[in-house]
């Protein structure tokens, strides 16, 4: 199934499945592209209906819809009929699934920018903000916490990264010098972070409360990296050096080093 952001483009699909190489060259794709777009634009439509709004043949958009219909962009229903029902079986009307309107773009991105901006103005500025985040991670926080702690300390970075990748963050951990890596190679809110780091910020002070040590962010993908990358030393021997350590995780948390 393809990604939905791969799709997106001020509302117009890029492309719709995996079409081979010869169907690029004769706009196979782009003719798919435009049979979703006219049942997002008109609603459920029958292949005649299809066909004739975008002067095609109806075998032609049969064999689109196959293939809406396979990567999960579009299913078949049984239309409604209204009044008197004629002989025969009525024809079927093809809808966009969920994953086929997530396609199209709907500006949830610019939605929680607007309303991130929105409490920052009316509600006390960038500590607002921060409160809203860590607010979020602690309403999400159950399974995550739940894998972590029925893990063995030496697994505990791995089961954290198991429980990301179940909510889309595609999650990943590795040993590193003196430590562990955790990295996550998608992020799902990387365009509002981009504006409020304050999300990554929250996040980063969760998973240093969840695993029981200081953490280092060292990168992430709303700051233009292509990996969120936290570091996660061993335990440290000499706890009075945690506090200074902590503050300065804090610190830098959702922003790389200088």
């Amino acid at each position: 199934m393809p990604d939905p952001k791969e799709l997106r483009n001020n509302g117009v699909v890029k492309y719709v499945g995996e079409a081979p190489h010869e169907d690029l060259a004769t706009g196979e794709r782009s003719t798919r592209n435009r049979v979703a777009r006219s049942i997002l634009d008109h609603g459920p439509s029958t292949v005649a209906e299809l066909a004739d709004r975008l002067g095609l043949t109806q075998a032609a958009v049969r064999r689109h819809l196959d293939a809406l219909v396979g990567d999960g962009v579009a299913e078949a229903r049984d239309r409604r009929v209204y009044g008197t029902r004629t002989r025969g079986r009525p024809a079927k009307a093809f809808a966009l699934t969920d994953c086929g309107r997530d396609a199209f773009d709907q500006s949830y991105d610019k939605l929680a920018a607007d309303a991130l901006r929105w409490i920052a103005e009316r509600e006390g500025g960038e500590r607002a903000i921060a409160a809203f985040a860590r607010a979020r991670i602690t309403a999400q926080s159950g399974a995550y916490r739940a894998a972590v702690e029925a893990a063995p300390p030496e697994r505990r970075a791995e089961a954290l990264a198991k429980a990301l990748s179940a909510d889309g963050y595609a999650a990943t951990a590795r040993t590193a010098p003196v430590g562990e890596q955790l990295c996550q190679h998608h992020c799902p809110v990387a365009h509002v972070a981009e504006k409020f780091p304050q999300l990554c910020e929250a996040e980063t002070e969760f998973f240093a409360e969840l695993l029981g040590t200081h953490v280092q962010r060292l990168a992430t993908i709303a700051h233009g990296d292509g990996v969120c990358t936290t570091f996660i030393p061993k335990a440290s021997p000499a706890p009075h050096t945690s506090t200074h350590t902590d503050n300065a995780s804090a610190s830098t948390a959702g922003r790389n080093p200088a």
